[in-house]
């Protein structure tokens, strides 16, 4: 009894078995280039953009320094009317 010869692979069996393997490889092909393709197109985390929003107008921050009781009613009336009339007086603060 020869157990070693039972199973012999004949030409179909070698063909599929290449043709399986070929369309292995092209499978793993395509999805190495598919998933490339996705992550190149991701956006990138980085550093903050370096261009920030404008800093605020100095009525907004005279409005804000308002808000939080830095300064009382009369001296951001005050101070609103300098800004607006374009005087270039100093101002104290």
């Amino acid at each position: 009894m020869r157990y070693w010869n039972d199973h012999e692979m004949g030409g179909w069996g070698f063909g599929f078995m290449i043709i399986s393997i070929l369309l292995l490889l092209g499978l793993l092909i395509v999805v190495t280039i598919a998933l490339t393709r996705y992550l190149g197109h991701l956006p990138r985390q980085g550093p903050p953009d370096t261009q920030a929003a404008p800093p605020p107008s100095p009525e907004r921050l005279l409005a804000e320094r308002f808000a939080r009781g830095e300064i009382d009613t009369d001296e951001y009336r005050h101070r609103l009317d300098t800004l607006r009339s374009g005087s270039a007086g100093p101002v104290s603060g």
